[in-house]
């Protein structure tokens, strides 16, 4: 998989950690935590509103992940 160099935050993206957000519901910086997992908000996509995306190792891997409806805690934001 062709992994970009920097995430659209301006950091290097972590299969695993990063994840893509809408930054106007989840501030760039912010950890959050899914199914008991620490993610951090790093990037962005072609989806608004409360949609994440996990950064992961593979499109086979992000199948096999699928989509879900889950509850999303935020640990902790950005300069907090």
């Amino acid at each position: 998989m062709d992994i970009t160099s920097a995430t659209a935050s301006g950091a290097d993206p972590e299969i695993g950690v990063t994840i893509g957000v809408d930054p106007a519901v989840i501030p760039y910086g912010t950890i959050v935590l899914i199914n008991g997992k620490e993610y951090v908000a790093q990037d962005t996509g072609n989806y608004t509103g409360n949609h994440i995306d996990i950064l992961c190792e593979s499109e086979a891997a992000a199948q096999r992940l699928g989509t879900y409806k889950t509850k999303v805690y935020i640990k902790s934001k950005e300069g907090k």
